[in-house]
């Protein structure tokens, strides 16, 4: 037997405490109690991190609300005939049920999630890391080579702030900093100029998904507010993805397709 199972061969041999249970469900109330009084008292990074982790802890709490609620969901069935006259208004009006219009929105969301898209460029040219980051030498004596000037167009959120320059790995230049994109629709075969919120995928590296970086086959979430898309429950369309096309370091502004 290892060393290190005695624990585990002691509780198969005689069983746990009659109390434990009891011990456990104490335990377990104390812990918020206890939790609330860290989140207090913490500071610094740590209390950076214990916010992180209280936001993702959250995050999936309502997640798993929503799942419990969605699976509870009623709607009307669809041979219901109504009494009387049907209004003009309401005749071409199809019976979608709530639990149908559900089930799609989830499984848009699992594909989205999958990073699944039927994209117009399923294939891109590699790009080497010296061709997207300079060495920037630092030091006196300039012999210090930690630091990496991004070549390639970057997106920045609004509320961006930089590091200190002397803390700064990677240095993102103003100037191939970019806020909208021209996105094409195509089935309305028009191009609209529109905002960016967030790069959602470089086929190239993580590292660049992270970093903002855009280059040709990106992923990237774009504002489709002003174009009145609506979902099948009525609700307005805020942010939809779209696939570059182009190489905008090159070109100088950013040219995309819509991914409907």
């Amino acid at each position: 037997m290892p060393q290190n199972e005695y624990i585990e061969k002691h509780r198969r041999l005689f069983g746990r405490r009659l109390d434990h249970e009891e011990l456990k469900r104490k335990k377990e109330g104390r812990l918020a109690h206890e939790r609330s009084k860290y989140a207090q008292k913490v500071q610094g990074i740590r209390a950076k991190i214990f916010s992180k982790q209280r936001r993702n802890e959250k995050i999936q709490m309502k997640k798993t609300i929503k799942e419990h609620e969605e699976r509870t969901n009623k709607h009307a069935d669809g041979d219901v005939v109504d009494e009387g006259a049907v209004p003009s208004y309401l005749m071409d009006r199809q019976r979608v049920s709530r639990a149908k219009v559900l089930s799609n929105m989830i499984k848009q969301k699992k594909k989205e999630k999958a990073g699944k898209w039927d994209v117009p460029l399923p294939k891109v040219k590699p790009i080497s890391e010296e061709e997207v980051f300079k060495v920037i030498k630092t030091g006196n004596k300039k012999q210090k080579q930690w630091k990496r000037m991004v070549t390639k167009v970057t997106f920045v959120g609004p509320g961006f702030t930089r590091k200190p320059p002397k803390y700064e790995r990677f240095i993102r230049p103003t100037g191939l900093r970019f806020k909208k994109a021209h996105v094409t629709h195509p089935e309305l075969k028009s191009t609209f100029y529109l905002d960016i919120l967030a790069v959602k995928k470089n086929p190239q590296s993580y590292l660049y998904t992270n970093l903002g970086v855009i280059t040709k086959g990106t992923v990237i979430e774009v504002n489709v507010s002003d174009l009145g898309l609506v979902t099948q429950s009525g609700k307005i369309v805020w942010g939809k993805y779209a696939q570059v096309t182009n190489n905008p370091e090159m070109d100088g502004c950013i040219n995309a397709v819509l991914l409907v």
